[in-house]
């Protein structure tokens, strides 16, 4: 038998009228810009994009016109002007809400900007249970109380739970209990105001991706989780020459001819890994005509790649390159470059895949009168 029950109607409050001091920014924290879009923009995507509406967002008086630019082009946004404390402009924006048949509403606090929609959907679960529900984390920490600066008794930290937002309640218990609300001038948050009015409020588990930005060095340049780079090269087979391939020297009637090593495996791999760092190419760093880089083993210009690509915070993820030749054929030697490359790149042998292909006699590949490698490289944040 399915649930005949209809889907709640659910809107949201987003609290964005504190001035956000702390932050450091030249504006409010929550209009300044993070990872490329002003902070309360975020959540009140992840809002819309979730089928919330309306989305009632708190603003301290007379930031109309720069609220107005932050949330430009979200439909279901309306501004309030918030209150003087956090309670009072949560009240406000909930007041703002009447006349609109709401079951649901979710809080949130516009300074935890990634909002993952797995905790929205626990949240509305939970109403279905009780009137309130808040995302919270476990305390991983040991705990202790101070003592005038010294360690006093320790704190049991099974017993406590870090808290998060958004909150959600039924819309109508919570506006009546922040009307009701006489504790001290502010609340922490709106489960402290739930709780004053004798609501239950459940706890559901939270996310570490709701975290807020409080300080100066939560608005510091944030690195992608993961970086691509590609690099192509090609080297011309010379008699007397030898051949390295993958660091690797490779037994053949001819090598690659080029001011280093001309291991084209390798230098393909450093042109991936710098360009997935946005650091050039090979020639800018090794250029061929500095006398110092003649006959050097390419294994040094992987190395300082990989090097660079930690100090911008950075590891390898892992590799794919492909050798395109006719001769020498590769597959008796692809375990032994697999090894020497993975010990290069510090990472995993499996993170490691070396092909070969030919061009079916076609082009200078297919004449046997040169070697073309490409290569891909995945970069993983530290």
């Amino acid at each position: 038998m399915t649930d005949a029950r209809p889907s709640p109607t659910v809107a949201a409050v987003i609290v964005a009228a504190g001035q956000g001091l702390r932050a450091g920014q030249p504006l409010p924290k929550q209009f300044a810009l993070w990872r490329g879009k002003p902070v309360v923009r975020h959540s009140a995507e992840a809002f819309a994009a979730a089928g919330i509406a309306p989305i009632v967002v708190a603003i301290p008086e007379g930031a109309e016109e720069i609220a107005g630019a932050a949330l430009n082009g979200i439909a279901a946004v309306h501004l309030v002007t918030g209150g003087a404390t956090r309670q009072e402009s949560v009240r406000k924006a909930l007041e703002a809400l009447e006349g609109s048949a709401l079951d649901a509403v979710l809080i949130h606090d516009a300074a935890r900007p990634c909002l993952p929609g797995g905790v929205i959907e626990r949240l509305l679960d939970a109403l279905a249970r009780e009137p309130g529900a808040i995302p919270v984390l476990p305390v991983v920490d040991s705990l202790t109380h101070a003592d005038n600066a010294l360690m006093g008794e320790p704190a049991r930290r099974e017993a406590l739970r870090r808290v998060q937002t958004p909150q959600a309640f039924r819309y109508p218990a919570i506006l009546q209990a922040h009307r009701a609300w006489n504790g001290p001038s502010d609340a922490g948050d709106d489960a402290q105001v739930a709780r004053s009015a004798g609501l239950n409020v459940a706890l559901v588990e939270g996310d570490e991706a709701l975290h807020k930005l409080t300080f100066a060095s939560d608005f510091g340049p944030a690195l992608p989780p993961i970086r691509v780079g590609t690099g192509y090269d090609v080297h011309r087979l010379a008699a007397g020459e030898e051949l390295w391939l993958c660091g690797v020297r490779i037994d053949h009637d001819r090598g690659l001819a080029g001011h280093s090593d001309a291991d084209v495996a390798i230098h393909a791999l450093v042109d991936a890994i710098l360009g997935a760092i946005g650091l050039g190419d090979i020639g800018s760093h090794f250029p061929p005509s500095d006398p110092q880089w003649k006959g050097a083993s390419s294994d040094r210009f992987l190395t300082h790649a990989v090097s660079l690509a930690a100090k911008a915070g950075y590891r390898i993820g892992n590799v794919d390159l492909t050798l395109i030749c006719e001769a020498p054929k590769i597959g008796p030697h692809r375990q032994a470059m697999r090894e020497r490359l993975a010990g290069l790149l510090g990472c995993a042998q499996d993170m490691v895949s070396v092909k070969a292909t030919t061009t079916e006699k076609l082009g200078f590949t297919g004449r046997s009168e040169g070697i073309a490698a490409q290569a891909a490289a995945t970069l993983l944040r530290d």
